[in-house]
């Protein structure tokens, strides 16, 4: 096998987002509950003999050297440096930057699991995870595979079952920058820790993303997006935004929804999935 293509990067959302805590070197205790979604990127592999790593397609803002899909191909070609591990990599982008959906991690995930399969490198489930956390604390997540409690900084995970419903996700038009979020002086950090069956009691509607009124402070489109589509249920922002998003539970309220949105935004329906497209290869 040479190449794989159409390969998925599914987007996530928080169900929600608890910040606990700081650790003494500065980063925040988080649990929250991932959810996957049947919309992402996806991304095709070539492999190359000569041991060069390329992104083929261009993405407006974020340079080849510093994209995530590069530096997760070259972290996993170093585990082996006697080989000559090369890849052309290109890239189909749906997913905002700085839109809480975890785009960057979800193709850092997908780029390690495919070439893991590609470059016959054999590492375990285990080990790209410990490879991805390198890259940011999403990337276990979405190489875990299925929906998960995470606490920790987002990297202690345990599988959690979620139901099967429908999303819409609005694009608010701004992207958040997770450390302007993290940084603001008005976070809260001491949200009472919770436990699984928390969450497993309740599922739909449970705790809230303590993130997302510093966002709206900062971020007045987020706002805009969350009253707006608070109309049709709870809305809610992912991550530390922007997109926000709402359970619509079928397909059919959901393109209810769509028919109502205002021009100036983008917006989208999306599935849950319980299992990453990817894990067919692990």
């Amino acid at each position: 096998m040479n190449s794989l293509h159409d390969c998925p990067a599914p987007a996530k959302l928080n169900l929600f987002l608890h910040v606990t805590g700081r650790r003494p070197d500065g980063y925040h205790l988080l649990q929250t509950v991932f959810q996957l979604l049947d919309h992402g990127d996806t991304l095709d592999f070539d492999v190359r003999e000569d041991g060069k790593i390329r992104r083929t397609t261009d993405v407006p803002g974020v340079p080849e050297e510093s994209d995530l899909i590069v530096r997760a191909a070259r972290l996993l070609a170093a585990r082996f440096p006697e080989r000559r591990l090369g890849a052309d990599i290109a890239i189909t982008k749906r997913l905002p930057m700085g839109g809480g959906l975890g785009g960057g991690s979800s193709d850092a995930a997908t780029t390690l699991m495919a070439l893991n399969q590609l470059w016959k490198t054999g590492l375990a489930r285990t080990e790209l995870m410990s490879l991805g956390l390198q890259l940011g604390a999403d990337v276990p997540f979405f190489i875990f595979g299925t929906n998960a409690f995470a606490e920790g900084v987002g990297e202690e995970l345990q599988a959690v079952e979620t139901p099967e419903t429908w999303y819409v996700v609005l694009e608010p038009g701004v992207a958040v920058p997770t450390a302007a979020i993290f940084t603001a002086p008005d976070l809260t950090r001491d949200t009472k820790p919770v436990i699984i069956t928390d969450f497993l009691a309740a599922k739909i509607g449970f705790g809230r993303n303590d993130l997302q009124g510093v966002a709206c402070k900062l971020f007045p489109p987020v706002a805009e997006a969350l009253k707006w589509l608070g109309r049709y249920g709870e809305a809610r922002m992912t991550g530390s935004g922007a997109c926000v998003f709402c359970d619509v539970g079928d397909e059919d309220h959901a393109d209810a929804v769509l028919s109502k949105l205002p021009s100036r935004w983008n917006a989208w329906k999306a599935r849950s999935l319980s299992r990453h497209p990817m894990m067919a290869l692990q």
